[in-house]
């Protein structure tokens, strides 16, 4: 990967990283679901009179926006709402990676190699070495809620690998379109018009950057980037670096809101990271080892 291209997608990685301390920002005032709803409503709107339509089926637009912005980052802002720090949250959607070789095994009927096991073993450790935290950062409800985010981000990804599109950015247009209104329901069923009128009387500057942070250079330009690099270089290239998504989330979190970073929140950062690094690319790393070894 030239080094131009390398430095963008760390950039990404931060910008991704970050922004669960922004969607902490954005909490201190509004509603979690419509929080989610307006950078939903915003994503798909006015770009979807511009870019055309993609060249797929409606119940996949559908599914994938409801998954997608309900599901994941509806849950997400909640988790974060319920408690549970910028940071953790950050790790712990990482999971979604883990529960995808899951769900992939069991809808394209791909079997699971030693290392994808393995590395769901390691990974999992990690997990209980961040349920034992007894520094502030963890709710039990926010934790649940941010692993139902991370089941919901493998379904999506499975849900994009059926919809078979080329059209990335116009797809993640049109399947913006089908967020907000679900997630502004939600909004009302659970605290009424309290949220809505609370977001009137108390958007800020603070409030507004939140909102623009996620919208553009985390949503909008964060995946064309990526994707535009993924078209470029093998996925075994890119793919590897959202590991660092988690490191400028602890990061973003300890910068924003001093969040303390002990020794055991470090050390299931590393668990975690070399859970998920065996479970992807382990068998690769073998097979470039065998092939660097062999005579």
């Amino acid at each position: 990967m030239k080094t131009h291209h390398l430095l963008l997608a760390v950039l990404i990685t931060a910008i991704w990283g970050i922004n669960f301390s922004v969607i902490k920002l954005g909490l201190q005032e509004v509603d979690p679901f419509i929080l989610a709803g307006i950078r939903f409503l915003l994503c798909a709107l006015p770009a979807l009179f511009f870019i055309a339509k993609p060249d797929v089926k409606w119940r996949w637009l559908i599914g994938y926006g409801l998954v997608f912005g309900v599901g994941l980052w509806g849950m997400v802002n909640l988790a974060i709402r319920l408690g549970l720090s910028a940071g953790v949250a950050s790790l712990l959607l990482q999971f979604s990676a883990l529960f995808t070789l899951l769900l992939g095994g069991w809808v394209f009927r791909e079997p699971l190699s030693r290392y994808q096991w393995a590395g769901i073993a390691i990974a999992l450790t990690g997990l209980l070495c961040i349920i034992f935290l007894t520094d502030g950062s963890v709710s039990l409800s926010g934790l649940g809620c941010v692993l139902v985010a991370a089941v919901a981000w493998s379904v999506a990804t499975i849900l994009y690998k059926k919809a078979d599109t080329r059209q990335v950015f116009a797809f993640l247009i049109w399947s913006s379109l089908f967020a907000p209104i679900p997630l502004f329901i939600l909004a009302y069923a659970v605290n009424g018009w309290s949220g809505f009128h609370g977001l009137l009387a108390h958007t800020h500057g603070i409030t507004l950057l939140s909102i623009l942070f996620q919208v553009y250079p985390n949503t909008l330009f964060g995946y064309w980037v990526w994707n535009a690099l993924l078209k470029r270089y093998p996925v075994s290239t890119v793919a590897p670096l959202s590991l660092l998504v988690p490191v400028f989330g602890l990061l973003g979190s300890f910068w924003i809101f001093n969040e303390p970073l002990s020794a055991l929140k470090l050390a299931a950062l590393l668990i975690i990271v070399s859970g998920l690094s065996t479970g992807l690319y382990g068998a690769r790393l073998k097979q470039a080892w065998r092939r660097r070894t062999a005579p």
